[in-house]
């Protein structure tokens, strides 16, 4: 599995810490972070959380990720700009146990962390507490387990009402302001990972054609 890993420029002096804590438990799992930033608060691109999702989007349908770890100060921003894009099943997600009743439960690809919330002394271990029980267990398993095929079942449903409700992300990414997308894709490393991990060649000639 490969995670992407994104922050928002509020919180952004929080990457290094939230990068130390999933990577230990990636590592661990034999998965691979990617850290597309922001690095710190001074970075050259200024991400919002509404550019965190267009980011999450380009990555998990271009297949250059797996999964996306992002958020804000709340979370909620983040959350709703995630689910604002097709092929993206975004959670909001507190503690170790919204983390795995999530996974379990709504087999979502992101998850939306509150940094700025009760972030004081132990937040680094709450952190890893929570991505350990996110990836504790196959996603989609059910919780309780005897509610399995009915929530399996509900999530399918789920996943058809989106497919009717959303266009073609490339043709929601044109119909968007041209500079709020570049800016989205504008961080350090954004190329570098990018086109290396990439798998959906439409999106990727999209956004080679959109950076020029």
């Amino acid at each position: 599995m490969r995670i992407a890993l994104i922050n928002e420029n509020s919180q952004a002096a929080k990457n290094a810490v939230i990068y130390a804590a999933l990577k230990k438990v990636a590592d661990e799992k034999g998965f691979t972070v990617r850290n597309y930033g922001m690095y710190t608060a001074e970075d050259a691109a200024q991400l919002t959380y509404v550019q965190n999702g267009i980011l999450a989007a380009v990555l998990l349908n271009s297949g250059a990720a797996d999964f996306v770890v992002t958020g804000c100060g709340t979370g909620e921003g983040a959350m709703l700009a995630l689910n604002s894009f097709p092929g993206v099943i975004c959670g909001h997600v507190e503690t170790p146990l919204d983390a795995f009743t999530f996974a379990q439960i709504n087999d979502g690809n992101a998850v939306a962390i509150p940094y700025a919330l009760g972030f004081g002394w132990g937040g680094d271990l709450n952190l890893q507490y929570i991505f350990e029980k996110l990836w504790s267990e196959p996603f989609g398993g059910g919780y309780p387990k005897e509610r399995r095929e009915p929530e399996q079942r509900n999530k399918k449903i789920l996943d058809g009402v989106r497919a009717a409700a959303f266009r073609p992300l490339p043709e929601i990414l044109k119909s968007l302001d041209p500079e709020l997308v570049r800016g989205a894709l504008a961080g350090e490393h954004f190329a570098e990972y990018f086109f290396e991990d990439a798998k959906d060649e439409k999106l990727k000639d999209f956004v080679k054609d959109l950076l020029g």
